[in-house]
């Protein structure tokens, strides 16, 4: 498969997926969203494929949507982002959490917004000791998407899941450990051994078994991810219309402070 933004591997029955943008820390554009998508769907329709691996080119695991790029203009002129989400976002986060084979996020380095969304799609994640969870959309003037509104409070509970969400600060791997937020760190030597050793763990495991275990917490922790993403969309596009929204991207660009007028 001839992607531009993805790098795809294969070890035995383990298909990489590595996120390849790292001059833009690997922040997700339309090529990407596309192509990233197109990851997902040969992993499920490949039955020699029986264990993921995600992770990211460079110095980062995804430093979320990239600004820059921007989005289309809905009919009224502002960013398109509900149609971005639901066309493109959503079927990468659904298509992971429901492939029926085991997913290993492996968190290089930062994982931010819609990043760290993707990470906490996986089944299990494991990251490096100097990497980060942020989930940064209020920084801008959103709110969280990308199914991170249902995974961070499941696995971290309201508390947290509030602090992340309505204060944005990095959370760093150490911490997101013992939060429950993440299910390993190592250090950063060692980290490639670690994701090596539990990708053929996986890959030489007991795919079915997997695969039910994974239909058994979906069934009872994710049965509304559905409805959660399609409200997470809806609720995004509104704050994508609001002036914080606009300030929060140009504050961003002009790497200033924003100054959010509530509006």
């Amino acid at each position: 498969m001839d992607l531009e933004t993805v790098n795809l591997s294969r070890r035995g029955g383990e298909l990489r997926i590595e996120l390849a943008r790292p001059e833009a820390m690997n922040a997700w554009n339309t090529q990407l969203g596309e192509d990233l998508l197109a990851a997902v769907e040969l992993a499920a329709g490949d039955d020699s494929v029986r264990a993921v691996v995600v992770t990211g080119a460079g110095r980062a695991f995804s430093s979320g949507a990239d600004l820059k790029a921007g989005f289309d203009a809905t009919p009224d002129g502002h960013p398109d982002v509900q149609t971005a989400l639901t066309e493109r976002y959503h079927p990468i986060i659904t298509g992971l959490r429901r492939l029926p084979k085991p997913v290993l996020a492996a968190v290089n380095g930062p994982a931010v917004g819609i990043g760290c969304s993707l990470a906490l799609a996986a089944d299990l994640v494991v990251a490096r000791e100097s990497a980060y969870f942020l989930l940064a959309f209020v920084n801008i003037g959103l709110v969280p998407d990308g199914g991170s509104s249902l995974f961070v409070p499941e696995r971290v509970g309201l508390a947290r899941a509030s602090e992340m969400a309505m204060l944005g600060e990095r959370i760093p791997a150490r911490q997101a450990l013992e939060w429950g937020l993440i299910n390993r760190v190592t250090t950063d030597d060692a980290f490639h051994a670690e994701v090596d050793g539990l990708a053929q763990r996986l890959a030489g495991g007991p795919t079915r078994a997997y695969a039910g275990a994974k239909r058994q917490l979906n069934e009872w922790l994710f049965e509304r991810m559905d409805a959660q993403l399609e409200l997470e969309a809806s609720i995004q596009q509104e704050a994508a219309a609001s002036g914080d929204f606009a300030e929060g991207v140009a504050a961003f660009l002009q790497k200033r402070p924003p100054a959010f007028e509530g509006r």
